[in-house]
């Protein structure tokens, strides 16, 4: 299996949180994540950061954040370059959708926990 980078945005401690059993689940299966979310943490082993890092060879963005608050990390996410943004139910955002086309970054509106539970992350 291939390790793909991954940062969680809209991370959180709460266990009862998809954010939270997405990190635990993407640990489990090998992945290296980074994670970014309101309140500082951990899960899983992985620190929960509260400011933008310096990201490099992301290969998903999996979204936890609704579409207004996704506008704070527009540019971040571009920046980036990752190979794919995954938008988990809830986060759907066509306006996002548009800048992530025009930067050439493909984006799928799927779970995150579904791929990993189909092995078609």
């Amino acid at each position: 299996m291939k390790n793909k980078k991954t940062l969680v945005l809209g991370a959180s401690t709460k266990p009862d949180r998809y954010a939270f059993k997405a990190i635990t689940a993407l640990v489990e299966k090998g992945h290296s994540v980074l994670a970014i979310g309101q309140n500082q943490g951990e899960v899983a082993g992985i620190s929960i950061r509260t400011k933008n890092i310096p990201l490099a060879n992301i290969h998903t963005v999996t979204l936890y954040l609704n579409p207004a608050r996704q506008r704070d990390y527009y540019n971040y996410i571009v920046e980036t370059q990752p190979k794919r943004v995954l938008f988990n139910p809830g986060t759907e955002n066509p306006e996002f959708y548009q800048l992530l086309e025009l930067n050439k970054i493909k984006y799928e509106v799927a779970c995150t926990l579904v791929l990993l539970a189909t092995n078609q992350y």
